[in-house]
């Protein structure tokens, strides 16, 4: 048996049935991490010798897949707090069947020399377990233990060495509201006790974070039933070897401190992956907050050096280990949508794994839009999505993604044919992509990205109906979609639908003040009367700015025009009195789903649908007059909040089944970032499959843009 770069090559010799019986059960008997993707079979002549040998690795061109970090197997928690075993508390234990995997990886094929546990020399009894085929260390590469392995140390912000155990002075500080920058697989946390408000508040202020959620993790199941409800395939998803963040429901009552996800129904949970993680946890917190060790916009900080230069303000401690991160891999979110999982973030723990593309293509490497930033790379029929990069709108974001870029040829031994990206002209991404030298370039159109992307992990070929719901892409047309019916494939579309358009007043200030939303709605329903209209918001602005928002609706200044679903629910948001502006991306939405969970379900707001100029227009200038109308009537919030999703809905419904009648085509793929929204995803699945529809959602992917270089390497991947 030897590893190759084309995967695992076995060779055994026996009695017939003995080797149709080993065949039989590898599938089933296969270590808990191993993947068989596929098994090939050739008849050699019998071979000398007996017994179980590993021969040398050797290289060659690649397709083996590289396994993703995994959290602690049970047999090493237990082994990690057993006092008689010689690995008792050590933050580093591993074994074949859990540990570091793909951060720690430099090259293929996936040997020690190869990793970053090269600097660890094995001790005796180490490398006796290594070579023990009945030893489940055997041949772990990241396997070691106090004698010859990493070690933790605790310094303060100015770098001092803080004396005493590592582990127990951290907790102690933590114990004290102190900040810790804690290393971890792919990065670095920030770490405070998540039931101490002062703590917490101190945290935003230090990190420059005013509101959006920090995902925090609890010892175990129990601890997490103490403060938030799970069921059965939440359960599952927290307690998988990915251990991802999992997005639950609040417990009334619970001890979290309120600013950890301040008005929010949810909180990001996530148990335990690494030995150290369980060391700081068990018996001394019922949760920490864990989020990630950056400053706002910027990538996880992974690098020792660059952690203690970045986080100094930040932190007051950083718990450290000599075992370097070779690439930086962010935490993975989910939430469970109809009883399985949807990704917000694919990151550590399913990365590199591959999506099955429908049929082979050529080489390609697309990267993505801007916001929640990713790669992908293809190789035959696999395309291997990197992990969560961030939002690239400054330089240091695309320095990471270079580096993803580099890392995943290397690891895949994939050198790309195609470059594929964005429309979009100013995108960080797609300037990198065009100053590739020597590949041809293929410029993908935003929601076409997230219909293939939809059409690609489903396996579908044809002609879909794509809903295509986010905040912002560029249209080919030069304004700003986002409420968009495509009907194509992965070689073409056509726009045969859309939100009605307005003005987006300010640009990209629109996004960040979701007033500005609401007053181009009111335009587009009331005109110049706008500013009669009694809602609570209007007393925030100035007589001044009302004039000048006035003449920038009437003359187009600086508003482009779009017809963004994400901006008409900010401009809700706005309108009914739940937020007017925001301090970070989606919150307006964010909250306005969570009110709307409390309401009750009374019907819909009257919409038009137009047919105009071959595509169908949806007009809400009705629901805008009705949410007026309610406000007025002091209407109980979450009820309007409900009224308007349970609206939207409907809209999809009606302009879909316009478009069938006009096509014949009932297959309905349903992305972008909107359909992270729980209740309208399932409001609008549940009226399409009752209309006859097929519906078609993603899985294996993000919605939003964290899932749109899948779509643009198969679109680039088909091109001539």
């Amino acid at each position: 048996m030897r590893n190759t770069p084309a995967g695992v090559v076995l060779e055994a010799q026996g009695e017939a049935g003995d080797v149709s019986g080993f065949l039989a059960d590898m599938p089933h008997k296969a270590p808990p991490l191993a993947v068989l993707s596929a098994v090939r079979l050739d008849e050699l002549p019998p071979a000398q010798g007996c017994g179980f040998e590993i021969l040398e690795s050797i290289g060659g061109s690649s397709s083996i897949q590289i396994a993703p970090d995994s959290d602690v197997c049970p047999d090493c928690l237990r082994e990690l707090f057993d006092p008689g075993d010689r690995r008792f508390r050590y933050p580093f234990i591993n074994c074949t069947n859990c540990g570091p995997r793909y951060s720690i990886i430099k090259g293929v094929p996936y040997d020690r020399p190869l990793t970053t546990m090269a600097a660890f020399p094995l001790c005796t009894e180490c490398r006796a377990e290594y070579e023990d085929p009945a030893n489940r260390r055997f041949h772990a590469q990241p396997v070691a233990c106090p004698v010859c392995g990493p070690r933790m140390q605790l310094v303060d912000s100015s770098g001092r060495e803080v004396p005493g155990d590592p582990l127990q002075m951290a907790v102690a500080r933590l114990k004290e509201g102190k900040i810790i920058a804690v290393k971890g697989l792919g990065g670095y946390h920030l770490a405070v006790d998540a039931c101490s408000e002062p703590a917490v508040r101190e945290l935003r202020l230090r990190k420059k974070r005013d509101e959006k959620p920090f995902a925090v993790m609890s010892p175990d199941l129990a601890e997490v039933a103490r403060y938030a409800v799970f069921d059965a395939t939440e359960q599952r998803l927290l307690e998988g070897p990915e251990h991802p963040i999992v997005l639950l429901r609040k417990r009334e009552g619970n001890s979290i401190a309120p600013s950890v996800a301040p008005a929010n129904g949810y909180l990001g949970i996530m148990l335990p992956y690494t030995p150290l993680h369980h060391l700081l946890l068990r018996g001394n917190f019922l949760a920490l907050v864990m989020t990630s060790g950056n400053l706002s916009d910027e990538p996880i900080v992974y690098l020792d050096d660059e952690a203690q230069d970045r986080l100094a303000d930040i932190a007051d401690f950083f718990l450290l280990h000599n075992r370097d991160i070779h690439i930086r891999t962010d935490d993975s979110v989910i939430r469970v949508f109809r009883g399985n999982p949807l990704f917000l973030r694919r990151s550590r723990g399913y990365v590199p794994r591959a999506v099955v593309l429908p049929s082979p293509q050529k080489r390609v490497l697309a990267v993505g839009a801007e916001l929640k930033g990713a790669v992908c790379l293809t190789r035959h029929d696999r395309a291997f999505l990197s992990q969560h990069i961030g939002d690239l709108q400054n330089e240091a974001v695309l320095r990471s993604l270079e580096e993803t870029v580099r890392h995943l040829e290397q690891v895949l031994q994939l050198q790309p044919e195609v470059v594929a990206f964005d429309l979009h002209p100013d995108y960080l991404s797609s300037i990198y992509a065009r100053e590739i030298p020597d590949l041809p370039k293929v410029g993908v159109q935003h929601h076409h990205a997230h219909l293939a992307s939809c059409m690609a992990e489903n396996g579908l070929e044809g002609e879909v109906i794509g809903v295509i719901f986010d905040g912002t892409g560029f249209g080919t047309d030069g304004t700003v979609w986002g409420g968009e019916f495509l009907l194509g494939g992965y070689c073409s579309f056509t726009r045969c639908g859309h939100f009605g358009q307005v003005p987006l007043p300010g640009g990209d200030a629109a996004v960040r003040e979701p007033f500005r939303m609401a007053l181009s709605y009111l335009y587009a329903t009331y005109g110049d009367s706008l500013f009669q209209v009694s809602l609570p918001f209007m007393g925030e602005i100035s007589t001044g700015d009302r004039t000048l928002f006035r003449a920038m609706l009437q003359k187009r200044l600086n508003s482009p025009l779009t017809s963004s679903c994400g901006r008409l629910f900010d401009a809700v948001a706005a309108l009914i009195g739940v937020r007017s502006r925001v301090s970070y991306e989606g919150q307006a939405a964010i909250e306005l789903e969570a009110l709307a969970e409390r309401g009750e379900a009374n019907g819909v707001y009257p919409f038009l649908v137009h047919g105009r100029e071959g595509a169908q227009v949806i007009d809400f200038r009705p629901v805008i007059r009705a949410l007026v109308a309610d406000t007025a009537a002091g209407i109980d919030k979450a009820d309007m909040a409900r009224k308007f999703h349970d609206t939207v809905a409907a809209a999809v419904v009606d302009a879909c089944t316009a478009i069938r009648c006009e096509t014949g085509v009932g297959r309905v793929v349903l992305s972008g970032g909107v359909f992270q929204n729980r209740l309208l995803s399932e409001g609008v699945f549940d009226l399409l499959t009752g209309s006859g529809f097929n519906v078609y959602v993603q899985r294996l992917a993000p919605p939003n843009d964290g899932g749109l270089a899948l779509g643009q390497a198969i679109i680039a991947g088909r091109s001539r």
